[in-house]
């Protein structure tokens, strides 16, 4: 069956099969990878320390979302 078969056969199903569908797509494209995983652990330890220390800039909630 071609790819386009499948998307042709995917949107004739019902909302809830094709959003459980679309779930495990996404979640097969969504594997961890151990060592992306432990570099941003190390920077968010990183990032904590700094903040403790206080030398992380930070600004207010408000300020954050100001322009949105």
């Amino acid at each position: 069956m071609s790819t386009a078969e499948v998307i042709e056969q995917a949107l004739k199903l019902k909302a809830a099969d094709r959003y459980l569908l679309l779930e495990m797509l996404h979640s097969s494209l969504d594997k961890p990878d151990p060592e992306i995983d432990q570099i941003w652990q190390e920077e968010i330890l990183h990032r904590i320390k700094a903040f403790d220390e206080g030398r992380l800039e930070t600004v207010s909630m408000k300020e954050a979302f100001r322009d949105l």
